[in-house]
């Protein structure tokens, strides 16, 4: 799940996306049908000392009959102003893809956009958000709070659109999946949509949304307290011994107060709702397929659409890519910060070492760690004061988050480095930038817990979590023990409510994945993961590259970014799966869709 700032200030992800390089996994069809009778809720929510529960299983949900088109439409009420990502970038994790978002700016939701239902013509009218394209207009999709209650309770999905540029070339819908859980993609158009080529912006109208829970849709919120939403605290740091008195405590309070501010409506946010609510937005549009590009937790979102509704998949791009183990799920993203951060130190201890790039950290990489280690084992017996920070002492802890949030990015490198060296040599700290607005925060964590609890069982026993510490903390010190550290869900008081989906072959061959080979919060191989799960489903493009976000990254990659447009623009996929350096020339003929 994706907690939205860093301790640079700036957020892991937004619907800037990808692009940015910010921080911010069949033949017989399955069926929109609803989920089945509601699971019975967990009594006793708290750690105990008993053995840990059965995560949620592999099934698949059995075939339905869709829920009926509605054919009324009402207007809806207009709301407040709700904190939206303004500029590029994703989201962090809560669990672990626990992923992307920038940082937000107030916008006003839509106004005066009747909702849809069904296959009703959306009424497009012009979006109140700050910075937003000219050319973007929003509406309103209504769909089920409980998709196993179709004519019950509404709620709004917010969506947005750019028109393809040269009409005579338009082939359809490109719908823009924002990472998280819990980032907003209404502003995705204006945003990393307007970095996609000409070819692709002339080909497709660019869709944008916010996720159910999210800004401008119907929201949710957890009303934490202000220095509880700093990312040291959202995340599962232990305590400086390794205990998990702090992280319990801090885990309890999100969940509870999460489960008590979201109401109903946390029960029923969910990745399997999410791609329901997209199939909703595919009706609305009145598009048969459609194609997209999905980051970060949007791979995820958008590998589970894929296998509920393959046959709507025209073309479909995932970058930065989660490991889809359905057992775990948001666990299994968690754990990978651990090898995502082993695979990207290296970069940037080479990079600190290059008078090219300022003043040095060490002399050698190979220094690099180790001074790194001993600096943070410092701060945690003596931390350092931070004014303008939240919080304003820097731990050992917090040290580690700027490391985990400056790895996402190597233009956070430089920032990185200036923390080092400040409390290397005593000098100065340098400023911290600026967090999002709280209200910004209560609703993409509101929205992150609910998904990631929602989706799969975690763990309850005290004792299971504090093996698996002892074990991480040893094997990868750098991120003592966060990645297998207690999260909310250990306390979340809701079964899931259905199987977390299984990602398999079954399907058209229409999906390409693309992937750099050091990436934090989705790396490498749990990329791999999923290339595996989708079979021939699927061709993967690696990218020799270091930062979260591979498709049309601000420093780029010739190779990488042609295939991708190739794909989207012509329909050729590689043949076979491929590494890309820039100088690469890979043949791309297969066609797809």
């Amino acid at each position: 799940m994706a907690y939205p700032q860093n301790e640079n200030g700036r957020n892991p992800r937004d619907d800037g996306g990808p692009g940015a390089r910010t921080e911010r996994g069949p033949g017989g069809v399955e069926t929109q049908a609803g989920p089945g009778p509601e699971a019975t809720t967990q009594a006793g929510p708290g750690l105990g000392t008993g053995p840990e529960p059965a995560s949620g299983t592999a099934a698949t949900t059995r075939a339905a009959a869709p829920a009926p088109h509605h054919r009324t439409a009402r207007r809806a009420a207009s709301r407040g102003r709700f904190a939206r990502c303004a500029v590029p970038a994703l989201g962090l994790v809560l669990a672990a893809s626990l992923l992307g978002a920038a940082n937000p700016a107030e916008a006003a939701r839509p106004t005066g956009a009747p909702d849809a239902r069904g296959g009703e013509a959306l009424d497009w009218q012009r979006c109140a958000i700050e910075g937003a394209d000219p050319r973007q207009e929003c509406a309103t999709v209504r769909v089920p709070l409980d998709y196993a209650r179709p004519n019950g309770r509404q709620i709004d999905i917010a969506v947005s659109r750019i028109r393809a540029e040269q009409p005579g070339d338009r082939r359809g819908a490109l719908l823009l999946i924002p990472g998280g859980p819990g980032n907003s993609g209404l502003n995705g158009p204006s945003g990393k949509g307007q970095r996609l080529p000409s070819s692709v912006r002339g080909a497709y109208d660019l869709i944008g949304f916010d996720p159910r829970g999210v800004g401008s849709s119907t929201p949710v919120t957890c009303d934490l307290p202000h220095e509880q939403l700093a990312t040291v605290n959202l995340r599962a740091w232990p305590d400086a011994d390794g205990g998990l008195t702090g992280p319990v405590t801090r885990a309890r309070t999100i969940a509870e107060t999460c489960a008590r501010d979201g109401g109903e409506l946390a029960r029923h946010i969910s990745t399997r709702n999410e791609a329901r609510d997209i199939d909703r937005i595919r009706r609305a549009l009145g598009e048969d397929k459609l194609s997209a590009w999905g980051h970060s937790y949007g791979t995820y979102a958008g590998s589970v659409y894929a296998r509920m509704f393959p046959d709507r998949t025209d073309r479909w791009v995932l970058d930065s890519n989660d490991d889809p183990n359905p057992r775990r799920v948001a666990r299994q993203w968690q754990a990978n910060y651990a090898v995502g951060v082993e695979d990207t130190f290296p970069a940037f201890a080479t990079w600190a070492t290059d008078p090219a790039n300022g003043p040095v950290v060490a002399d050698r990489p190979e220094q690099v760690r180790p001074l790194f280690l001993r600096l943070a084992a410092e701060l945690d017996r003596d931390p350092l004061p931070w004014p303008g920070a939240n919080p304003d002492r820097l731990t050992g802890n917090h040290l580690r988050q700027v490391m985990l949030d400056s790895l996402s990015n190597p233009t956070r490198f430089a920032f990185l480095a200036q923390v080092i060296n400040a409390v290397r040599t005593g000098g100065a700290l340098p400023a911290p930038g600026t967090q999002p607005s709280d209200a910004f925060l209560r609703n993409n964590i509101a929205v992150a817990v609910a998904t990631i609890c929602n989706d799969v069982s975690w763990p309850r026993s005290l004792p299971t979590y504090e093996r698996n510490v002892a074990r991480d903390r040893a094997r990868h010190p750098l991120t003592a023990g966060m990645p297998a550290s207690v999260m909310p869900c250990a306390f979340w008081p809701y079964a899931p409510r259905e199987p977390a989906t299984r990602i398999t072959d079954r399907g058209p061959a229409t999906v390409l994945l693309v992937q750099n080979l050091r990436d934090v919060p989705t790396p490498h191989s749990g990329a791999l993961r999923l290339r595996s799960a989708f079979g021939d489903r699927a061709r993967m493009v690696s990218v020799d590259a270091t930062g979260h976000g591979a498709y049309m990254a601000v420093d780029g990659n010739a190779c990488g970014d042609r295939l991708v447009t190739d794909f989207l623009v012509t329909g050729q996929r590689p043949a076979r799966d491929v590494t890309c350096a820039d100088a690469a020339d890979i043949p791309s003929n297969r066609r797809a869709g």
